[in-house]
């Protein structure tokens, strides 16, 4: 089974990162969430308590196939501030594993200089924190094992990205059949 996990700071966007736990879990990916601080409980950026799954020094993250990165301030500013995450995302780039990030998380890619080259997106304004890149304006970018996306409206979409790339195409379609989504998606184009 493949697993991924979303990395959570104080100030987290909670719709950018539940969207994807929820998305994967449903997908049959074991997802979790993981406290970059010392406690579990971590604050999202709308005054949302969530508890993680874990903490970050109690991971084995070599068991990890994608890294995942949400957005939110000042949840991603303290995401890239932290050395240990700086670190992981390097790591995980390295053995070219999948790292997703959404809306402000792509400053993180930025700061561990993983995005050098490569077609990126991110919530507007936050282009300049990425380093030398080639900014899209896409729903979701992706460029070899990096995904990035644009901000809560994407998280579906951003989501359902990083399920194709632990499953198939197939598994994406059943559920976004199952989650109603391929009837909206129907319903708009024929109005």
């Amino acid at each position: 089974m493949k697993k991924a996990i979303v990395l959570l700071a104080k100030g987290f966007e909670e719709v950018e990162a539940l969207t994807v736990v929820d998305v994967l879990r449903r997908g049959g990916v074991h997802c979790i969430t993981c406290s970059i601080n010392e406690d579990a409980e971590v604050l999202g950026s709308h005054s949302i308590h969530v508890k993680a799954n874990s903490l970050l020094e109690k991971v084995d993250f070599h068991k990890y196939d994608v890294l995942v990165i949400p957005g939110g301030m000042p949840g991603a500013a303290n995401l890239r501030d932290s050395e240990k995450v700086t670190e992981l995302v390097k790591k995980f780039n390295s053995d070219n594993k999948i790292i997703a990030a959404i809306c402000a998380g792509p400053i993180v890619l930025g700061r561990a200089g993983v995005l050098t080259g490569k077609k990126v997106t991110s919530y507007p304004g936050y282009e300049g924190e990425l380093g030398d890149i080639r900014y899209c304006e896409e729903i979701v970018v992706q460029d070899g094992n990096i995904i990035t996306s644009r901000g809560p409206a994407t998280a579906m979409d951003f989501s359902f990205k990083i399920l194709e790339n632990l499953t198939d195409k197939e598994t994406v379609e059943q559920l976004k059949e199952a989650m109603l989504i391929t009837f909206v998606q129907n319903k708009l184009i024929n109005e």
